[in-house]
């Protein structure tokens, strides 16, 4: 469904609504997958979806309903439960006007026609490059070639009224020798800016220059992280900069706003327009979002609202809403750390002794607030000794702070896209001084 498709739809079921206020948000999405394992393609998937949400207030009252049936009953029905629902739930003294929203443009390179128009037979193609790197090199292979496409419009009777579509591409890749892994992704906009050869012999590399894997003791290591492995943990800190999180005491930083230090190299941005990463350049209210730094060389410097938490903070409304209903206040959803000046080499070349690491698993949250996780190495685990790649290492658990690693931290020359099913970010390299690893595993 085309942009002018969804904000026609959109403007019927305001038309419809005789609730006090009304929003519509209607998202289509068009996406498909090709998972594959020992050099076989073992599942083809694909779904293509509309659904609209419809948010009704009533007084200080809100009420929020959706459905994927587009037709006219349906919608109508639609209505008729966002409404109801927003009689019945309790009063918000709190509760905000729906923002008015203000033009916006989708940053370049955010839609890519043959990303949204990608078939099979393209997604076969970078999985036999893929292929033709296991068998190159006695491995064995496992992942997906995924290509999609999104398209969001939000409209609502304050004026409001924006849309977005968005390609997405990505290969992922798990080579596998006798007793090592390596991994490797990819990520874009753009299927033609995806090489599965090259992916596929990053992945190799790995899995071979680690092999027969020694064991070294658990203990405070100093570390640099892959792209993959800093994404991983960044996610964990996106819902700290929420302005939901910072007034509930839920923060790493809170009531410590504009004056919470950590590492001076450390610059964290939300930026829905990064080259690498360019997505949505309003909310899920309509309001345009800002272009933020979270993270100022060191210092906290912003948190994320929109136009509930903006009213009750008496902040500006930066345009960070998810859809409602949901439990999370906003979300910072494109986050960038900022390079440092020395490549990943060179990190490595300044390293006595210490880890590098292309990715964790299995991450899980001890404490929220201090920011304290916990998980494992995967797919690529090195020793560093004397400036120099070592060998590869079994694989370790680790229990650490993500804010306390970052109070001693520099980051490489180089960004990638890197993320996962929920997340997506920027981020370079980076070397941590104190990072705690608190045991082995035997393999």
């Amino acid at each position: 469904m085309r942009s002018s498709e969804r904000e026609t739809l959109a403007r019927h079921i305001l038309k419809a609504s005789s609730a006090d206020a009304t929003s519509v948000l209607v998202s289509t999405r068009d996406a498909a997958l090709a998972r594959f394992s020992r050099a076989a393609i073992h599942q083809h998937v694909a779904g293509k979806d509309t659904s609209v949400s419809v948010r009704a207030v009533i007084g200080k009252r809100s009420g929020v309903a959706g459905t994927n049936r587009l037709d006219d009953t349906s919608l109508a029905s639609l209505v008729r439960r966002a409404t109801d629902l927003a009689r019945f739930a309790p009063e918000d003294p709190r509760l905000a006007p729906l923002p008015c929203g203000s033009p916006t443009s989708a940053p370049q390179g955010s839609y890519v026609a043959a990303t949204a128009q990608a078939d099979p037979r393209l997604r076969t193609q970078a999985l036999e490059a893929i292929f033709s790197v296991a068998e190159e090199r006695g491995q064995w292979c496992a992942g997906f070639a995924a290509t999609g496409s999104s398209g969001y419009t939000v409209a609502n009777d304050a004026g409001a009224l924006a849309s977005f579509d968005g390609t997405d591409a990505a290969i992922n890749v798990k080579m596998n020798a006798t007793d090592s892994t390596g991994f490797a992704e990819g990520y874009s906009t753009d299927i033609h800016g995806l090489d599965g050869r090259q992916i596929a012999e990053r992945a190799a590399t790995k899995a071979t220059q680690t092999a027969a894997p020694r064991s070294v003791d658990p203990g405070v290591w100093t570390v640099i992280l892959e792209p993959a492995a800093l994404g991983e943990l960044l996610v964990y800190l996106a819902g700290h900069f929420s302005a939901q999180t910072y007034d509930e005491g839920a923060s790493f930083f809170s009531g410590a706003l504009g004056t919470f230090q950590l590492d001076e190299r450390l610059t964290i941005q939300d930026d829905y327009a990064h080259p690498l990463n360019p997505g949505m350049p309003f909310d899920f209210e309509g309001q345009p979002t800002q272009r933020l730094a979270l993270v100022d060389h060191g210092t906290v410097s912003n948190i994320v609202t929109d136009s509930y938490w903006a009213q009750r903070l008496a902040r500006e409304n930066t345009g960070h809403a998810l859809p409602a209903p949901n439990a999370w206040g906003p979300h910072a959803r494109h986050m960038v750390v900022a390079v440092g000046t020395q490549t990943t080499d060179e990190l490595i070349a300044q390293t006595e002794r210490g880890l590098l690491v292309s990715r964790f698993w299995y991450i899980r949250t001890v404490d929220r607030k201090r920011a304290i996780v916990t998980g494992m190495t995967r797919d690529g685990t090195y020793l560093i000794e004397n400036g120099k790649l070592a060998g590869g290492v079994r694989n370790l658990r680790f229990n650490q702070s993500i804010v306390d690693a970052l109070r001693s931290c520099e980051f490489s020359s180089e960004q990638q896209r890197t993320g996962g099913y929920s997340y997506s970010c920027v981020v370079p390299s980076a070397k941590l001084q104190q990072f705690r690893f608190t045991s082995t595993t035997e393999f």
